[in-house]
């Protein structure tokens, strides 16, 4: 039984069966601090605190808070603590969020000791910041005026400021912000809580302090803790060494409730758009209705079953019919459980601001037809199934199981302090819902809160030529009206303040300070790699990769088919082949009806094209068909697969116009939110084959190749679609294809069995395509004018044109550099949000930086790195730290699903489990020559002079000289 310490009172305690834990939620009496408490034999254990933050106002305090705490405490006295726990720590996850009325410092590992270090750095980080001490702080992280020499204009700077000029940048970022305030404009979440740019440079230092003060307190704090942890050790240290020093305090952060609206409320809003982009079509119209709130655990599930029925499957009524009507070109929403009062939305991207009547009259008139005629039951079984099927698979990816649950215990617990298990007895709540089918549940539903309710906003975002200009013109014009009424000596003040921030900056943390940060030794690092899981067997005349791993009962089945053979002019349509299937009609379903026959048999089939970088240089296209499912439903699945992949039929050109529709704007929101990786990519292209091929799938090239065929779709319909066909019969092939199984040993006799029956169907007709030759690489070098505030610059080149190989050493490189070399000159002192390298063993380097306000800077910074290396020293304390945050990100633990896939992307790029060891090797025991000795590669690879941008466009013509082509990214 668990001793509870006598400074906490027991509140619940709960049997959490659906995760298999014991809850308990206790109170520190002293603090007023409150805990939970989940205990389970996971070994990858989580620690978060977190506070109750409402924000008065669009300053982005809450958010520069979350940065700041993080930049120095009283136990750890250096810049930035985050930063050498990253280095140094061997945590599998390491963070801290903002949401508009929390934040959050979650931390997590399996290594017990490391454990205890990063959870000591974290309390001490928000009860005892070096912010009162330190105003620099604020400056660098929230914002300042910087001015190095008297006759320069004043800059406004700052990490946080520049990560949201960056986030306001992107139409959906700002219709998510504006969607909050036009249904909440009396509670906090009517102000943007990330701040608004504009807003940003209006907090003072003292206010920033302030809300510290008010919020930071224990009383007002969330501590969580989950896993396999010694609970009484635990609560004794927590007790021990913070929460006994404080005394409760009165503080309401309760978040109110919105006070219900009599009618609809509109909100019209500009966003940007580059001098060269087309308004017309350009426009979102949102449907948004708050719904009751978080604290009811029926609807919470009930409304994500509807969203799936009503508007995000692909033939939902509300989406069919809106789309039918020409009204927008992708249909998107749904329901936002993170706040009090959640949030269903309907959106049309890519709409006219003409057709907002008409958008709110058909989604009126199909929420009727649903509630009067019935909702489609086969829609609801099928999203039950799903949400059910998920939570058993608990798979999030890299992010750990008790990292989720833990945030979607704040979903209740942030409004009710005795409620926080409350949605975490999903199976019960799925099982009522699924009874609840056929009583006209669901339809009652739509009348109460999607039909009757008033308290609900038209928001519409209307696109604007050239703002992003204007905006920067008005704010250089600010500035210089600031400037123009200042005094020579209040000048001077400003060029002080400039220099001792940089000094601040460069200043280096003493050994003796850097020496508090708890950190691990190199013989408490594990020098045996984890092996790679794959069997590789033949099966009749297939190969069979077999990923034997516990998977509780789920069999995850991937079918691989190369496609090497495709011409470098048909790799668009590949793509966008691999995109819409499951989203048009096959042989036995219409597309409306398909994805719910998946969804009732499995958790999920879908396809991807994938691009292998071998070693030398090489490279293996495959298009993969994926599915995961319960051992017992092997049968039906295969057959949804076959018919997915054989019988997937294109003569409807309308459907396929709507889904290259719909494909160009989700690509425009990727290319406009992750600009980094669209810039590397593009960069890659210029000098390496398998980069070529990266960009024509799924980067600029394949972005250029939709609105080609888009804008030329009427008149060559027949041959899209023949192309189509002609590409699905070139790839759906025995000689193509072999099975990847990650299961346990039933399931690789499953996927044995079922390999005849598969080999029957697939294709053995002649086709019609042009034989591939050579890739042809791209022209370097090249820039991307967008509306972005900030900019996104990438640096490429091949050391292995230079000799150069690929070594271990390279990966602590990355650490070094991100957070090191990039971090102190990029993020730090210029003020991006982030900055990060790659080397990867095809001999290619990478360097990029984040919502950048700079770009010759940055690419000064990324040119200089050999300088860096040459003269890098460290000691071993230094290395080690470097060597431990590299093995902690190598290190992260696997789920079922992950290991299977990378012992598939092992096999298919020739990587082995002898090569993994030698690299491993090498980083255990390099030192500081072997990073100096990188020096050569490094210099080799940017000789080259490869370089990528997109941002900014009056950034960008401002050193157009840089690149050989400029010209608009959408």
């Amino acid at each position: 039984m668990t001793k509870i310490n006598d400074a906490y009172e027991l509140l619940e305690k709960e049997e959490l069966g659906d995760i298999g834990s014991e809850g308990l939620l206790l109170r520190h009496k002293k603090s007023g601090a409150t805990l939970v408490l989940l205990q389970n034999d996971d070994d990858n254990k989580v620690f978060y605190i977190g506070f109750r933050t409402p924000p008065a106002d669009s300053t982005g305090v809450a958010h520069i808070i979350e940065h700041s705490v993080l930049c120095g405490s009283d136990r750890y006295p250096v810049k930035d603590p985050f930063v050498e726990l990253v280095k140094g720590s061997l945590n599998t996850f390491l963070n801290a969020m903002t949401y508009p009325d929390k934040t959050v410092y979650p931390v997590a590992s399996c290594n017990d000791k490391d454990f205890d270090n990063l959870i000591d750095v974290y309390m001490d980080a928000v009860l005892h910041p070096r912010i009162y001490s330190r105003p620099e702080i604020f400056m660098q992280e929230g914002w300042h005026y910087e001015l190095e020499n008297r006759e320069d204009p004043i800059e406004i700077n700052g990490v946080v400021y520049n990560e949201m000029k960056g986030a306001f940048s992107s139409p959906d970022d700002v219709l998510e912000r504006q969607v909050m305030n036009s249904l909440f404009p009396d509670t906090p979440y009517g102000v943007e809580s990330g701040g608004d740019p504009a807003c940003i440079p209006d907090l003072t230092y003292e206010d920033f302090l302030d809300f510290h003060r008010r919020y930071y307190h224990p009383c007002n704090a969330y501590i969580y803790l989950y896993g396999n942890f010694n609970v009484e050790d635990k609560l004794d240290y927590l007790d021990r060494v913070y929460l006994s020093h404080y005394e409760a305090i009165e503080l309401d952060s309760r978040i109110p409730l919105q006070r219900p609206f009599e009618q609809m409320s509109r909100l019209e809003k500009t966003y940007p758009i580059s001098a060269e982009e087309d308004e017309e079509g350009a426009s979102y119209l949102s449907y948004n209705l708050a719904v009751a709130t978080a604290l009811d655990p029926m609807l919470y599930q009930a409304f994500k079953i509807l969203d799936y029925a009503l508007l995000n499957s692909p033939g939902a009524p509300v989406k069919k019919a809106l789309i039918d009507a020409g009204i927008g070109k992708d249909i998107y929403g749904g329901y936002d459980s993170g706040t009090l009062q959640p949030v269903f939305s309907i959106t049309a991207r890519g709409a006219n601001p003409e057709d907002e009547k008409a958008f709110l009259e058909i989604i009126r008139k199909t929420l009727t037809d649903q509630a009067e005629g019935g909702i489609d039951s086969r829609a609801l079984y099928a999203a039950i199934n799903m949400a059910q099927f998920h939570f058993r698979e608990a798979d999030y990816g890299r992010y750990p199981k008790g990292l989720i649950w833990g945030l979607q215990l704040l979903d209740s617990w942030l409004y009710d302090e005795r409620q926080p298990f409350l949605h975490l007895h999903v199976s019960r709540v799925l099982e009522e819902l699924r009874e609840r089918v056929s009583q006209g549940y669901f339809e009652q539903l739509i009348r109460q809160y999607l039909l009757e309710n008033t308290h609900a906003s038209l928001v519409k975002l209307v696109p604007e030529r050239g703002l992003a200009s204007r905006r920067n013109q008005a704010l250089a014009g600010k500035m210089a009206a600031y400037k123009a009424g200042l005094s020579a000596e209040e000048i001077e003040v400003l060029v002080e303040q400039t220099r001792h921030l940089q000094e601040y900056q460069e200043r280096e943390d003493s050994p003796e300070e850097l020496a508090k940060i708890p950190m691990l030794k190199r013989e408490d690092l594990r020098r045996e790699i984890d092996p790679i899981d794959c069997q590789v067997k033949k099966s009749g005349n297939f190969t069979v990769l077999h990923h034997n791993v516990e998977t509780n009962g789920i069999h995850y089945l991937t079918l691989v088919f190369a496609a090497n053979h495709i011409a470098q002019e048909d790799l668009g349509f590949l793509s966008f082949l691999t995109r819409i299937l499951g989203q048009v009609d096959t042989e036995r379903y219409r597309y409306t009806d398909l994805t719910n026959a998946i969804n009732l048999t499995s958790g999920g089939i879908s396809t991807s094209i994938e691009n292998y970088p071998g070693r030398d240089g090489s490279y293996q296209l495959a298009v993969e068909v994926h599915a995961k499912f319960f051992y017992s439903d092997m049968d039906p699945v295969v057959r949804l697969m076959e018919e997915l992949m054989l019988t997937s039929s294109f003569a409807d050109s309308r459907r396929l116009k709507e889904l290259l529709d719909e494909e160009i704007l989700r690509m425009e929101a990727r290319l406009m939110s992750s600009g980094h990786t669209v810039a590397a990519n593009r960069a890659g292209s210029y000098f390496s084959t398998a980069g070529k091929v990266s960009d024509e799938i799924g980067g600029i090239g394949y972005y250029r190749f939709l609105k080609e065929t888009a804008e030329t779709f009427d008149e060559k319909a027949g041959p899209v679609k023949d192309k189509l066909v002609n590409l699905q019969h070139a790839i759906f092939r025995p000689e193509n294809m072999l099975v990847s199984s990650t299961s346990g040993q039933e399931g690789i006799r499953q996927a044995e069995g079922c390999l005849s029956q598969i080999e029957e169907r697939l294709y053995r007709d002649h086709y019609s395509l042009p034989k591939a030759e050579k890739i042809v690489t791209s022209d370097p070098n090249e820039a991307f004018k967008s509306a972005s505030q900030v900019n996104y610059v990438a640096r490429c080149g091949d050391f292995g044109r230079e000799g150069f190989a690929y070594q271990g050493a390279m990966r602590i490189l990355d650490t070094i550099l991100g957070y090191d070399y990039f971090w102190n000159n990029i993020r730090v002192k210029g003020g991006a949000y982030g900055c990060m390298s790659s080397f990867s063993r095809n001999a290619q380097l990478v360097f990029m930086s984040y919502r950048d306000p700079r770009l010759q800077e940055t690419k000064e910074v990324f040119d200089q790195t050999p300088d860096f290396l040459r003269a890098f020293d460290a000691n071993e304390r230094d290395m080690t730290r470097f060597i431990i945050g590299t093995l902690s990100g190598m290190d992260t633990p696997l789920t079922p699903s992950m290991r299977g896939s990378r012992g598939l992307a092992a096999y298919m790029s020739g990587l082995t489990d002898r090569v993994l060891q030698k690299e491993r090797d090498q980083i255990i025991h390099a030192g500081a020559e072997d990073i100096r000795r990188l020096a050569g590669p490094v210099e080799a690879a940017l000789r080259q002079g490869y370089i990528c941008v997109v941002g900014n466009e009056d950034a960008i013509e401002a050193k157009r000289e840089l690149f050989s082509r400029v010209e608009s990214l959408l």
